[in-house]
């Protein structure tokens, strides 16, 4: 595969829906001109745009992107639930990867409403519907959808594996206390895990301070080819895609009868092990990881479907302290969903945004020592996984 990099990256303050005063296109103007000042290109050297929100009119993609210029480039805008961001970067790294175009712009954003999600259209059927009739066979139906679906996963991991609500909760613990070193995220104070567990109760083992909120923000990220980068000198600055897959839903989501897969467990299992082979090393040679932390539950689901640990074994990793500082890996140094926020199309951009600075040795007090492999994991029900890869140009 030609080789494809990230060479600007840039996103604003994840905010609570309605802290501040901005729509979506002075959001987008200012993560986009962040990644383009950090390229040290023009607007007009972008010779395609995927712009990706979940919450929006049709076209609001070409209405961001027209506040960093109008070219007549192609817009293409993308909506894939929570993994709306990195389904734009993926569609972007495509792009170059392919020929079809020399430096490509993903972008994504999302001014949100306060509280649970909930859906625009009432008079057709649910995307997540199948998903939550076949939940319902197994938990009873409870609401909201998101914290029902990956709570009744997480109640399944506890039943088959012993995993306990201390377990999960110290995942909210882990991701808070990295937050207050990011000036990106939402929430930046710290919690103990008596103040985790007490939190308001969500459901299953979950509670509130294990949940992601709603969030406005924007995220942007520019890849280029092998010959933009030696054309702009930018070798120094520029962090390699060495893997990238999507998957979405496979036969086993519908067929294992298991929360577990139901939220994407199957998913991220298939497109790691796509990128382990594309990338020619495994989850032992990671250093540093940006996962889908929606809710702690999946960020424990997703240690195993990524292959850090067998299955049945997430607990015994965050008792071991193994996916913080000190340990064998740094998971969602930015915080995370749970403490950076979730603005869904943003957020898999913010993800390699945070993976770009770690990998320049530039993120500041989250910096993660002597880091040169780096994951990314991005799921959104319904549903589509995103896996990718990075190493530095230049190691």
């Amino acid at each position: 595969m030609a080789k494809t990099y990230v060479i600007g990256v840039g996103m604003t303050k994840f905010e609570k829906p309605g802290a501040r005063d901005w729509d979506y296109p002075a959001m987008a103007a200012e993560a986009g001109t962040a990644a383009l000042q950090d390229a040290g290109i023009d607007y007009r050297e972008i010779e395609q745009a995927y712009v990706g929100y979940v919450y929006g009119e049709s076209t609001s993609g070409q209405r961001a992107v027209y506040e960093l210029g109008m070219t007549g480039i192609p817009v293409i805008n993308v909506s894939n639930n929570c993994s709306t961001g990195s389904t734009a970067l993926f569609l972007a790294t495509q792009a170059v990867r392919s020929g079809q175009a020399e430096c490509a712009l993903a972008l994504g954003f999302e001014k949100m409403k306060k509280g649970s999600l909930g859906t625009t259209f009432d008079d057709r059927e649910q995307p997540m519907m199948r998903h939550l009739m076949a939940l319902s066979e197994l938990h009873e139906l409870a609401m909201p959808p998101a914290p029902y679906m990956f709570g009744a996963a997480g109640k399944e991991h506890m039943d088959r594996y012993g995993t306990t609500a201390e377990q999960f909760a110290k995942i909210g613990v882990k991701n808070h206390r990295h937050s207050q070193n990011n000036p990106y995220a939402q929430f930046q104070d710290p919690y103990t895990l008596d103040e985790v567990l007490a939190s308001k109760p969500i459901y299953g083992p979950l509670t509130k301070l294990q949940c992601s909120p709603t969030s406005d923000g924007s995220g942007a990220v520019i890849v280029a080819s092998e010959a933009f980068v030696e054309k702009h000198d930018l070798a120094a600055q520029a962090v390699e895609i060495v893997g990238q897959a999507m998957v979405t839903d496979l036969p086993g989501t519908f067929e294992d009868r298991s929360a577990i897969t139901l939220v994407g467990a199957q998913m991220t299992r298939t497109a790691a092990q796509r990128v382990y082979e594309q990338a020619g090393f495994g989850p032992e040679d990671v250093d540093v990881i940006e996962l889908h932390d929606c809710f702690s539950t999946n960020e424990l689901l997703t240690y195993e479907a990524l292959g850090l640990c067998a299955e049945g074994e997430g607990g015994g990793l965050v008792d071991a302290g193994d996916t913080t500082y000190g340990g064998r890996w740094v998971v969602n140094p930015s915080g995370g969903l749970i403490s950076k926020g979730h603005p869904l199309g943003a957020t898999g951009l913010a993800q390699a945004s945070e993976l770009t600075w770690q990998l320049r040795g530039t993120a500041d007090r989250r910096q993660v020592d002597g880091a040169t492999v780096a994951l990314q994991h991005n799921i959104g029900l319904g549903g589509a996984v995103v896996v990718t890869a990075y190493r530095p140009a230049e190691h």
